[in-house]
Order: structure tokens, then C-alpha cells, then sequence
């Protein structure tokens, strides 16, 4: 089931001469987790804002769950969506990460019975509840992102934006956060939407959008698009370890599965193999 449709899609920002988005048609479905990929300036982070309503096409459709996006839905479009931004620090307004947390909530009126149940169970689905009441400023980088990520899903999204999410976290903290999206994204049947250049973050997607020169340059599984050097070369995002070592398995007369296979289930794949 297509959750989000996106038809001829155009932006250009007022002051510019050049568009960001040229003619962009997708569908995004239900419950999937979609990497958009390109390098700086494609117009990656742009198509975000779009979906969410934050900023306005020049032209054409978004629609979420048949609502088109325009001004007089945002209500009920941030309803349906959760952003989460680079830097988390970005998005604490709160003294403590209960506080925090509770912004939202506050936001949309909710009772205070309710907001404590909610702040409570989001705390406990990031692994933060011990944290409540400490002061955002005082945690590491991974732990904002957790709160950050908190307050989003306190709010029960359908969809998850994740702009460029886990790029200034130190690779543990970064696998954390990966980690714990990939359990809720199954758990809660939520959509995940990911711009992003971390091949590990790519690597869970189901679906792979390339967007260059303004346009969507190529779309298609992991299999499609990780196996397709030359692209990755161009628009920076270097190769995957797990592509390449299946490349040198397969220059040694390995049969590989046809499917992708992660440095993680290419481990096990291999180990198999070898039983």
C-alpha cells in the first residue's frame, strides 16, 4: 500500500534561478524504510521538508495517505509525521528530558495523565527512562539523539524522518541508534524515511531513491543500486565493505545469492557455506 505519493514534484527556492527538485515522481510505501541518497546539495534534505510540509512545492502533489500536503493539512499531516533533525540539540526546548519530551505533547493538548503515560513509554522504547529528569545538556551525543527520537515517537507517528540523523555520532553510538530504529520500525509497523550518506543506514533500507542534478537518478532495492559502483562513485557515497568483498568472492568463483546481502548476513551466509 503506497503511503506517500509524489507526482511531478518541482521546488525552487524564491531567491534562486535554479531548481532543487526537478519533476520528482515516488512512492513511498506503508511500513517500508526508504534511504535517499545523493551528494550535498542534490536536494536530498529539500524533498524531506517537502514531504513534512515544511516547506511548500512550486509545483505538483505530495500526498500522505490520500491527504495532500498543503497549508490548511499541516495540522494533520504532523500527525502523521515525525522529524528528526542532524543535531538534536537543534530540537530541546526542555530543562529536563521529561520536559522535553513533553513539548509536543503540550503542543497538541494533551492531558497530563496521558502525556506522563506517553513521555514514560517513549523513554522506555529508546532505553532513556532513567534519564528523565536529567538536564539534555549533560547527556552524550547518542542519548540526545535518543531523546530527540523520544519526543518524536511520544507523538505515534505513522512515518519517521530521519534528516541526516546519525551523522555526528561516533560509529557505536550511530549502530546504537540504527539498531534501535530497525526494532521499532518492526515492532510499531512504522515508516522510516532516511537521508543519508552511512552505508550502514543504507543497508537497512528496502527501497533506495538517488536523487542528482535535481532529479531522481535511479530507485530500486539495495541489490539495484549497492551493486552499482559507477553510481555510488558519482554522487560520493563510496562503496559498501560487503559489495566489495562479495566482488573479490565472486572473481574467485564464488557463487553469491542474487539478493544483497549485508557485511552482517554475507558473515553468516559464508559461515554456512562453510558448515
Amino acid at each position: 500500500m503506497t503511503q506517500i505519493k509524489i507526482r511531478n514534484l518541482t521546488f525552487k527556492y524564491p531567491d534562486s534561478k535554479s531548481l532543487v527538485l526537478d519533476n520528482i515522481n515516488l512512492d513511498i510505501k506503508a511500513s517500508s524504510w526508504t534511504a535517499i541518497i545523493g551528494h550535498n546539495g542534490s536536494g536530498k534534505s529539500t524533498l524531506a521538508r517537502l514531504i513534512d510540509g515544511l516547506l511548500m512545492p512550486t509545483s505538483g502533489l505530495i500526498e500522505v495517505d490520500g491527504m495532500k500536503v498543503d497549508e490548511n493539512t499541516l495540522g494533520i499531516i504532523h500527525q502523521q509525521i515525525g522529524f528528526v533533525f542532524q543535531n538534536p540539540e537543534n530540537q530541546f526546548v526542555g530543562a529536563t528530558v521529561a520536559d522535553d519530551v513533553a513539548f509536543g505533547l503540550e503542543n497538541r493538548q494533551i492531558s497530563r495523565l496521558e502525556m506522563e503515560d506517553r513521555i514514560n513509554s517513549a523513554l522506555a522504547m529508546v532505553g532513556m527512562t532513567k534519564y528523565k529528569n536529567v538536564e539534555p545538556i549533560n547527556l552524550s551525543g547518542g542519548q540526545k539523539q535518543r531523546v530527540a527520537l523520544a519526543g518524536v515517537l511520544a507523538l505515534m507517528p505513522k512515518v519517521i524522518i530521519l534528516d541526516e540523523a546519525t551523522s555526528m555520532l561516533d560509529p557505536r553510538a550511530r549502530q546504537e541508534i540504527l539498531t534501535l530504529l530497525k526494532k521499532l520500525k518492526k515492532e510499531y509497523n512504522l515508516s522510516i524515511i532516511s537521508i543519508t550518506h552511512d552505508l550502514n543506514e543504507i543497508e537497512l533500507a528496502d527501497k533506495i531513491v538517488v536523487i542528482n542534478d535535481a532529479k531522481i537518478a535511479k530507485q530500486g532495492s539495495p541489490a539495484e543500486i549497492l551493486g552499482d559502483k559507477e553510481l555510488l562513485l558519482k554522487i560520493g557515497v563510496g562503496i559498501p565493505a560487503s559489495q566489495q568483498l562479495q566482488s573479490l568472492l565472486v572473481e574467485r568463483g564464488v557463487t553469491i545469492p542474487q539478493k544483497y546481502l549485508s557485511l552482517e548476513e554475507l558473515k553468516n551466509w559464508l559461515s554456512q557455506q562453510l558448515q
